[in-house]
């Protein structure tokens, strides 16, 4: 094998991957798969009128795992396995399958690129990965993809109120994210998803039956 093909193996397969056999590799992307589906049907709630969901946790989970490539495939076919089972009554939104197939994507490479390992590096990796989970997939990719959706059809009444009284102007792109991370209360929710990707991640890396050695 060239030192080419090598380098690109591991750069979009996790060191989890490439390590275990054929019959290992499909069962941790059928299981981080199910996961996702699970985690876009089911594990959803609110609080204080705010939605929470584990999928940021998931996603990254996938990413870190199964690698940038089988990753995003996890993620992304688990959402759209999710809105085919169960769509209530809404249409298909591409961008949010994206964000988290992305969000894996991105996961992954920071696993795969990253792999020097020092007291700490894990949690400097994971805080890089909530860095761009929140700057490429919830305000570059799904924010902007919910802009242009309610920009066609009308947002609605809540949010040109609330973006009125709050930043004393109308609906533009800069006062609807600041709408959706302040008052949708999607900032929130991330916060709530980093805060558990920072103790679970540390957590199943300490579990020696699993042998993940996430560095």
């Amino acid at each position: 094998m060239s030192k080419a093909v090598s380098a690109l193996r591991k750069t979009f397969f996790s060191e989890l991957i490439l390590t275990k056999s054929m019959g290992h590799r499909i069962a941790y992307i059928a299981v981080i798969t199910a996961l996702s589906v699970v985690s876009n049907m089911f594990l959803e709630f609110r609080l204080f009128d705010v939605q929470f969901s584990v999928t940021i946790v998931v996603s990254a989970l996938a990413g870190i795992l199964l690698g940038p490539l089988f990753g995003f495939v996890a993620c992304y076919v688990g959402d759209l396995l999710g809105y085919v089972y169960n769509s209530w009554g809404q249409l298909y939104m591409p961008w949010v399958g994206l964000s988290t197939g992305v969000l894996a994507l991105l996961a992954g490479l920071v696993f795969t690129c990253f792999r020097f390992r020092f007291r700490g590096s894990l949690y400097w990796k994971l805080a890089l990965v909530c860095l761009l989970s929140l700057t490429v997939c919830t305000v570059a990719i799904n924010t902007t993809g919910f802009y242009l959706y309610y920009q066609k059809i009308g947002f609605t009444e809540k949010a040109i109120e609330a973006i009125s009284e709050k930043f004393g102007t109308g609906v533009t792109y800069w006062t609807y994210v600041g709408y959706r991370l302040l008052i949708g209360g999607q900032g929130w929710n991330c916060l709530a998803n980093y805060a558990l990707l920072f103790a679970l991640i540390p957590l199943l890396n300490r579990i020696r039956p699993l042998n993940l050695n996430i560095g």
